[in-house]
Order: structure tokens, then C-alpha cells, then sequence
């Protein structure tokens, strides 16, 4: 499971969801992964919902990722050639309802790369094939 920073985000600043989101990552039965993309929009969230400097904000987003066996896959070549995909088919601007902005673009392709499904927050993926 590819875990994005929505849902990140939603765990790590109790948003309603939160739970259900932890339930969710708790009970996959694939290897959990994220992304160094992902880890500085959580990062970038934290700190500015919980007015934290950015360096403060990143202890306990690596802490939750290393607690829970969250692993950091590399953004490699080929996961840059299918977020471009991803940014033309589904990107803000194409008329597609998804409307993926580049850090759902990176999410998406490093989920199709791994062939994992995503865990994610919103209605931005929903109207995506890994939905």
C-alpha cells in the first residue's frame, strides 16, 4: 500500500477520518510505503497546522512512518515518466475530475510502480483507475 500525504496528514493531526485512515494502513496485508515526496507534504502540513518549524514537524512524521514499519521507496526515472503520465491524464487543467496536482501525480505513479493500492484522503483519486 502506498500511504499519501492526505492520509498522513489525516492521522497525524487527529483529523475525523484519522482513524479510520491508521485502521486501514494497521490492516494491509501489503508492505507499506511512502515516498520522500510524500514525507515533505506531511511534513509541510504538520508544521503549519500544528505551528511547528519545519525541522520540528519532521520528528514525529519520521517517528510515526518508523514506528509503524512505513517504508521510503526512492523516486526512480521510471516513477517520474509515469507521474508525467498521470499529469496528463488526470492533471489539474486537462478537464479530468481528478484533478491530481504533482504531489498526487508522484502518489499515483509510485503506487502503479509498486502495483500497491493507495491510501489516500479526498475525492482527488477516487476518480482514478487505482481507486
Amino acid at each position: 500500500m502506498f500511504v499519501d500525504a492526505s492520509a498522513l496528514v489525516a492521522i497525524l493531526v487527529s483529523e475525523s477520518d484519522g482513524d479510520e485512515l491508521e485502521r486501514r494502513l494497521l490492516e494491509t496485508s501489503s508492505t507499506a510505503i511512502t515516498s520522500p515526496l510524500a514525507i515533505f507534504e506531511t511534513t509541510l502540513a504538520v508544521s503549519t497546522r500544528r505551528a511547528l518549524t519545519f525541522a520540528a514537524a519532521e520528528i514525529p512524521v519520521l517517528g510515526y512512518l518508523k514506528a509503524i514499519g512505513v517504508e521510503t521507496i526512492p523516486v526512480t526515472a521510471e516513477i517520474g515518466r509515469l507521474a508525467v503520465a498521470a499529469r496528463a491524464r488526470y492533471g489539474k487543467g486537462t478537464g479530468h475530475p481528478a484533478r491530481l496536482n504533482m504531489g498526487d501525480c508522484f502518489a499515483y505513479a509510485c503506487a502503479q510502480a509498486h502495483a500497491v493500492p493507495l491510501l489516500y484522503k479526498g475525492d482527488d483519486f477516487v476518480h482514478t483507475d487505482l481507486a
